[in-house]
């Protein structure tokens, strides 16, 4: 196994944030984070780069019984991004993957009413929007994130991480517009490779973080 890159995410989030220096200031750039794991990394970007902060959801859409395999993703706004290798492989697929969409649908619902606290969603239309997660291995969650914010009229999608696959993030910029990467790093299987301590991020951690985000720009 490779050596770690980053302490934990808060760190990987300082190095990434050196490499978007150009966004900094700038009115039109928004950085969101795709909860849980991406929001500690996203919340040193846009304080280094003084920009708002927000979260945009994305799910894995898990076989069921096997929930680490992943079918696709589906983001807000019901925009999924399917892996057809994996469907090829299952009996009733287009069934399970009704079943699971519905619902991940229930859960995005549910965790932006949860971290936004009442805050309407933010207008990305014209934006540049700096999509941040804490790594990218297969890239499906991204990808989905990366279709549905299209179909919002964002202006430039720049994909950031501290650490992504090439594989990944080749694929990625077949879609977005700019993919930064903090290290680039071969030969890994998981994102928690990357880091000394990738404990898990709670539900109350990326609601305080986007308090946080909220209250220095007020």
């Amino acid at each position: 196994m490779m050596s770690a890159r980053f302490a934990d995410r808060a760190d990987g989030g300082r190095q990434l944030a050196r490499k978007l220096d150009a966004y900094r200031d700038r009115p039109d750039v928004i950085v969101l984070g795709l909860p849980r794991g991406g929001v500690p990394v996203a919340y040193e970007v846009a304080t280094f780069l003084r920009v708002p902060l927000d979260v945009f959801i994305v799910r894995k859409l898990g076989v069921p019984g096997y929930a680490e395999l992943a079918m696709g993703a589906i983001a807000s706004g019901g925009v999924r991004v399917l892996n057809e290798d994996v469907l090829k492989a299952l009996p009733n697929a287009q069934t399970l993957i009704d079943t699971v969409s519905k619902k991940e649908e229930r859960e995005i619902e549910r965790r932006e009413n949860f971290y936004r606290r009442g805050r309407p969603a933010p207008d990305f239309r014209g934006l540049t929007v700096i999509a941040v997660d804490d790594g990218l291995a297969t890239g499906a969650t991204m990808r989905a994130a990366v279709a549905a914010l299209r179909q919002r009229g964002v202006e430039k999608i720049v994909v950031a991480v501290p650490g992504g696959s090439t594989e990944a993030c080749q694929a990625l910029a077949a879609v977005a517009d700019e993919i930064v990467r903090a290290v680039e790093v071969d030969g890994f299987t998981a994102v928690g490779e990357l880091y000394n301590n990738f404990s898990q991020t709670s539900d109350e951690e990326v609601t305080a973080l986007l308090d946080a985000a909220a209250q220095s720009r007020d």
